[in-house]
């Protein structure tokens, strides 16, 4: 008789408790219980792009690279160059596998001229850490520590994010700039929190903060609510997964398993202006310049608006006005902030310039669409 083998429990972040409290819709994202939607997605969408939202992104993985050996080790596992990261400055980059596709995106920021953290994405964690020791466990003076449970990781975006997060620390967060990030203090009703990680980094397409505090359900949970208080005059509200996918989607960023994964090369993703392949060598390398020196990729990302009624979904095909199937939706659904629907597709490059009239294919009818620029939005510039 066939022996039943009960399903691994969810990981839970330390603010479980504390969505529910807030009766956040709970979804398994990856094998982590998180909240997909508390008050509504396009509630939540919007008050990120008009105001300021809170995120729990804990369930995302970090890496820490130190030693001698730190700045090579680092500049082989990833195709950014980082020697040329100051002190205090985050970058975005990569790890690749030998045939140039994806093994992760990341963010690495040089805490110092000889410690790095690699933040790397909740679904591939245990894939990425392993593919790290595998990488670069060899190389001499680089110690490699995975520190992805002890970090909650809040994120505070929106226009409204810096005044939010100025009322809960005595850091001038002005003078923060984009993709950059300082230790400071976090003054709490509760009691004062010191060497927290405060970066000026997020997924939403708006400005904002990350921030990474001691990974315990006291700590996180305190934090969590005293920001919502610090943003309650400027509309803060708690939002979930899927508002984060849906900004992400706006902003033109790439989702693993969907704009980019082990089967979509660097140069199709349109991110080979991260691969720096002046670098003496990095993993995937020598295929990017194979690829770059043939005709470049058969296929690319492109973004597009569907001009006929209905909604392009993950997976749906792309075809000509005629019907010729030529390639699939990898992200697509309706913009709450845009009021069209938009998405991401792989096609050929020959069906890549700009307003290039498409289809879509829904529930077996073809919906006109057309190649419009990446990314959807920008945000708007600051005035002076």
């Amino acid at each position: 008789m066939a022996t039943l083998t009960a399903a691994p429990a969810l990981r839970k972040t330390a603010l479980n408790a504390t969505h529910r409290a807030c009766k956040a819709k709970m979804v398994d994202f990856g094998g982590w219980d998180m909240p997909v939607e508390y008050s509504g997605l396009t509630a939540e969408h919007l008050a990120v792009r008009t105001a300021v939202g809170l995120f729990d992104v804990s369930h995302m993985g970090d890496i820490q690279l130190r030693g001698p050996g730190s700045l090579a080790a680092v500049n082989q596992l990833c195709m950014n160059d980082a020697s040329k990261l100051q002190i205090g400055q985050a970058h975005y980059s990569a790890m690749l596998y030998p045939n140039g596709t994806f093994v992760d995106d990341v963010v690495l920021h040089k805490l110092s001229d000889n410690d790095y953290l690699i933040v790397i994405n909740a679904g591939t964690r245990e894939k990425d850490i392993q593919w790290v020791r595998k990488t670069i466990g060899h190389m001499p003076s680089v110690h490699i520590n995975d520190f992805s449970d002890m970090y909650t990781q809040l994120a505070i975006q929106g226009p409204r994010a810096a005044e939010t997060l100025q009322k809960l620390t005595p850091t001038d967060l002005s003078t923060i700039k984009n993709y950059w990030f300082t230790w400071g203090q976090l003054t709490l009703k509760s009691g004062n929190l010191y060497n927290v990680m405060i970066a000026r980094t997020g997924y939403t397409g708006e400005d904002g903060f990350e921030i990474y505090v001691p990974s315990d359900e006291a700590t996180s949970g305190r934090v969590w609510n005293e920001v919502l208080e610090a943003g309650a005059e400027f509309g803060i509200i708690p939002c979930g997964l899927g508002a984060r996918n849906t900004l992400r989607l706006e902003a033109g960023m790439a989702l693993y398993g969907h704009e980019i994964s082990d089967t979509i090369n660097v140069f199709e993703a349109n991110l080979g202006r991260y691969a720096k392949l002046d670098k003496p060598s990095f993993v995937g390398k020598d295929a990017l310049l194979a690829i770059q020196e043939a005709r470049g990729p058969e296929r690319k990302l492109v973004g597009l608006e569907i001009t006929g009624r209905g909604f392009g979904r993950d997976g749906y095909p792309v075809a000509t006005p005629s019907g010729e199937r030529i390639g699939e939706i990898t992200s697509g659904g309706p913009s709450p902030f845009l009021k069209k629907a938009i998405a991401m597709a792989f096609v050929p490059v020959d069906y890549t310039a700009l307003d290039t009239e498409l289809a879509v294919e829904i529930r077996g009818q073809l919906v006109a669409a057309k190649i419009v620029p990446l990314p959807f939005y920008k945000r708007p510039k600051k005035t002076a």
